[in-house]
C-alpha cells in the first residue's frame, strides 16, 4: 500500500480512539476507593476492575493484530470502538462489583480489537521518513494516557462520581466512531489464515499465570479451588505459553507469532522492553494512590494534582523527543528515561514513610516521571517497528502491544498480591480485617500506628516497579544503533 496522501488527519483520527482506550488502563486507579464504597465491595474484588480488563485486553492482540491484516483495518477497528464504547455505558450502569468486572472484561476485548490497528495503519499510510516521527508521537500518546488517566479519574471522582469515568467515554467514543468511519481508508482484505489453537493457548496461559499471581496472596500460596495449589496454577500458565511457542515454531502456515521477526534485534529488544515498562507504569499507581489518598488522605481531586507535574513535563517534552527519535541512538534516549523511571520511584518509596511528607516535596519526583516517560515511549516505539514490512505491519504491532500488555497484567497482578501481603505484615491482624481501607472504623487513638504501618507497606511496594524499570534501562543499550541518525 502506497503512503497516504493525507496522513495526519488519519493519524489523529486514530489516536482519539487509542487515547480513549488506553487511559481506561489507569483511570480506574484514583476511583477505586470510591468504587468500593459505592459498590460496597472488598479490596480484592475492586483489584480485579483494573485486572480483568488488563487481561481482556491483552489476551487476544495477537489474533486481533491478524484479524486485521485478513480483513482490513478498518472494520475490525470500528467493530472494537464500538463494543468499548457500549462496554463503557455498561461499566457506568453497574450495580455490583460482578457486574462492574464482567463489562470490563467486554470493555477489554474491545480494545484488544482497535489498538493493533492502529499501528498497522500508521505503517501503511506515511512514507518510510515520517514513519518513526508518527510511531514516536503514538507512543508519546501511550504514554501520555498512563499518566493522564488518574489526573482526569481523580477530577471526575470528585466531581461527578465514579461512574462518569466510564459514562464519559460514550461521546467520544461515537465522536471517534464517526471520524473513523470518514477518514481511515479502505485498505482491502488479505488471504491471511487465523491460528485459532495459538490465540487459546497464548490466552489460557496469560489468564493463568496473573490469576495465580494476583490471587496467591489471598490463599496464602496455597490452595485456591478444587485443591488446585496457586503454584500449579501458575506452572500450567507457563505450560501453555511453551506449548504455544512450539506450536508457532511447526506452524507451517500463518503462525500469530512469526518467530522470524525476532531475528530483527531492535525488534526483540523492543518487544522486551516494552513488557518491562508495561509491567513498570502498571505497578506505580496502585500504592502510590492508596497512600495519598488513605494516608495523607487526600481527595481524589487533589489526589490527581499530585500527579500534574507528570502530565506536564511529558506534554512539554514529548514533541521534542518524538522528533529527536528519529535523529539520535535511541539506546542512550530510552535507558535515560528508564533511571530516570525507576530514580522518581525510588524517590517516592524513601519519601512516603516520613511521616506524611510535604505535598510540595512529592511533586518533584512526579516530575521526575515525566521526564522519564517523555523519553522512553517514543525511541522503544519507533526503534522496534522502524524496520518492519508493511505485510507484517499487523502481526507485528499486535506482538509489541500485546507484550506491552503482558508486562501490565503481571506487574498489576503482582503489586495487587504485593500490596495485600505488605499491608498484612505491616498492620496488626485486628487492623487490617477491620480498617485497612476503612480507618474511620479504627479507634482514633490506633489511626497513627494505622497510618504508619500502612504507609511502610505502600513504600515497600513502590520498589518493584522502581527495580523493573533498572532492569529496563539495561535491556534498552541493547538497541542496534540508528543507521539513519
Amino acid at each position: 500500500m502506497h503512503p497516504h496522501q493525507k496522513p495526519w488527519p488519519v493519524f489523529w483520527t486514530l489516536v482519539i480512539g487509542t487515547f480513549m482506550v488506553l487511559i481506561d488502563a489507569t483511570i480506574v486507579s484514583v476511583a477505586n476507593p470510591a468504587i468500593m464504597a459505592g459498590l460496597d465491595t472488598s479490596i480484592g474484588a475492586v483489584l480485579w476492575v483494573t485486572s480483568a480488563y488488563l487481561m481482556a485486553y491483552a489476551a487476544p492482540l495477537l489474533l486481533t493484530g491478524r484479524l486485521g491484516d485478513r480483513f482490513g483495518p478498518k472494520p475490525i477497528y470500528l467493530t472494537g470502538l464500538a463494543v468499548f464504547t457500549l462496554a463503557s455505558l455498561a461499566c457506568g450502569l453497574s450495580q455490583t462489583a460482578g457486574q462492574l468486572i464482567a463489562a470490563r472484561v467486554v470493555q477489554g476485548i474491545g480494545a484488544a480489537c482497535m489498538v493493533p490497528q492502529t499501528m498497522a495503519v500508521i505503517t501503511r499510510i506515511f512514507p518510510a521518513a515520517q514513519r518513526g516521527q508518527a510511531m514516536g508521537l503514538l507512543g508519546a500518546v501511550a504514554g501520555i494516557s498512563t499518566l493522564i488517566g488518574p489526573m482526569l479519574g481523580g477530577a471526575i471522582v470528585n466531581t461527578l462520581g465514579w461512574q462518569w469515568i466510564f459514562f464519559v467515554n460514550v461521546p467520544v467514543g461515537l465522536t471517534a466512531f464517526v471520524l473513523a468511519r470518514k477518514l481511515l481508508p479502505e485498505f482491502g482484505q488479505q488471504p491471511h489464515r487465523l491460528d485459532l489453537p495459538g490465540a487459546l493457548l497464548s490466552g489460557a496461559g496469560l489468564l493463568l499465570i496473573a490469576l495465580g499471581i494476583q490471587e496467591g496472596e489471598r490463599y496464602h500460596w496455597g490452595v485456591i479451588a478444587w485443591q488446585i495449589p496457586v503454584w500449579a496454577l501458575i506452572a500450567g500458565g507457563v505450560l501453555l505459553f511453551a506449548l504455544f511457542l512450539l506450536w508457532q515454531r511447526g506452524n507451517k502456515h500463518e503462525p500469530l507469532l512469526p518467530l522470524e521477526l525476532f531475528r530483527d534485534r531492535n525488534f526483540t529488544v523492543g518487544n522486551l522492553s516494552i513488557s518491562i515498562v508495561g509491567f513498570s507504569t502498571a505497578g506505580m499507581l496502585l500504592p502510590l494512590i492508596f497512600h495519598f489518598q488513605i494516608v495523607m488522605q487526600l481527595s481524589p481531586l487533589a489526589c490527581a494534582l499530585m500527579l500534574a507535574p507528570m502530565a506536564l513535563v511529558l506534554a512539554v517534552l514529548a514533541p521534542f523527543t518524538g522528533k529527536l527519535a528519529d535523529r539520535i541512538d535511541p539506546r542512550y534516549m530510552a535507558c535515560f528515561g528508564l533511571a530516570c523511571l525507576a530514580g522518581g520511584l525510588l524517590w517516592y518509596a524513601l519519601s512516603l514513610p516520613d511521616g506524611v511528607p510535604s505535598r510540595w516535596l512529592l511533586l518533584l519526583p512526579s516530575a521526575l516521571l515525566g521526564v522519564a516517560n517523555a523519553c522512553i515511549w517514543a525511541p522503544i516505539s519507533a526503534s522496534t517497528m522502524r524496520k518492519l514490512p508493511p505485510a507484517r505491519a499487523g502481526a507485528g504491532s499486535g506482538i509489541f502491544n500485546t507484550t506491552r500488555q503482558i508486562g501490565s497484567v503481571l506487574g498489576a497482578a503482582s503489586i495487587a498480591a504485593l500490596v495485600q501481603a505488605q499491608l498484612a505484615r505491616q498492620l496488626p491482624a485486628s487492623q487490617y480485617a477491620a480498617g485497612a481501607f476503612h480507618p474511620g472504623a479504627l479507634d482514633p487513638a490506633n489511626l497513627a500506628l494505622f497510618h504508619a504501618g500502612f504507609a511502610r507497606a505502600m513504600a515497600n511496594a513502590m520498589l518493584l516497579p522502581a527495580a523493573a524499570a533498572l532492569l529496563g534501562a539495561c535491556v534498552v543499550l541493547f538497541f542496534a544503533k540508528n543507521r539513519t541518525a
